[in-house]
């Protein structure tokens, strides 16, 4: 019976003892715990120098600036352009009627179409000269005239291009330019030569397409 119990107490020893040498090892890690965290420290001080804080101005924390909205509109009227783009190099001599004022119509238009323009059966509700102006300056104004006229709900206007009188040789250069230039719109069905009394040679009045949004106006 004492045996037992002296063996017991032993044990009991042995536990109390391994307790404490745990108790011990983890206050030891403590310790060199803390000491790295201050030599650190004191390694930071000595590196940044003396530190102030900084004085206050009264500022204050504006919220951050939204971004910028997109310019969808502007995208969609490049893309618009871009689509509706006019070339220089277009041959507009095969699509013309072969006539003296050599006009055109658009494939399902009927030739009464070009005698009607002919004759003055749609009075012309806008113009645009041309004349004078450089070939590039010239393509992008009347294809922007185009446009306009077709969202405002126009069906007959005047192109004025000159007769080509002051040009090198004489030669109506700008004239075969804007014809293939119109044909390539899809807002124009046709064009005919200008009456002498609407500028001749030096103008087409052009039929346009009825707009799809705008009224369109009786003749």
């Amino acid at each position: 019976m004492k045996s037992k119990s002296l063996k017991e107490l032993h044990e009991i020893q042995r536990k109390l003892v391994e307790q404490q040498n745990i108790a011990a090892a983890q206050a030891a890690a403590r310790e060199e715990a803390e000491r790295r965290a201050h030599a650190e420290r004191t390694l930071f001080i000595r590196a940044a120098g003396e530190v102030r804080p900084l004085r206050r101005h009264g500022r204050v924390d504006l919220a951050p600036d939204q971004p910028a909205p997109l310019p969808v509109q502007q995208q969609l009227d490049e893309q618009r352009v871009l689509q509706e783009a006019i070339s220089d190099d277009f041959d507009a001599t095969t699509l013309l009627d072969v006539d003296d004022a050599l006009s055109f119509r658009r494939p399902g238009v009927g030739p009464d179409v070009t005698r009607r323009l002919r004759k003055g059966d749609w009075s012309i509700q806008g113009e645009i000269d041309l004349h004078g102006l450089r070939r590039e300056d010239a393509r992008e104004a009347l294809a922007g005239f185009i446009r306009e006229a077709h969202r405002r709900g126009w069906r007959c206007v005047r192109v004025v291009h000159g007769k080509g009188l002051g040009s090198p040789g004489k030669t109506p250069v700008l004239k075969g330019k804007v014809q293939g230039w119109l044909i390539q719109k899809n807002e124009v069905l046709a064009f005919v030569q200008a009456r002498a009394d609407e500028g001749g040679a030096g103008a087409l009045v052009v039929l346009l397409k009825p707009s799809p949004v705008a009224p369109v106006r009786s003749s």
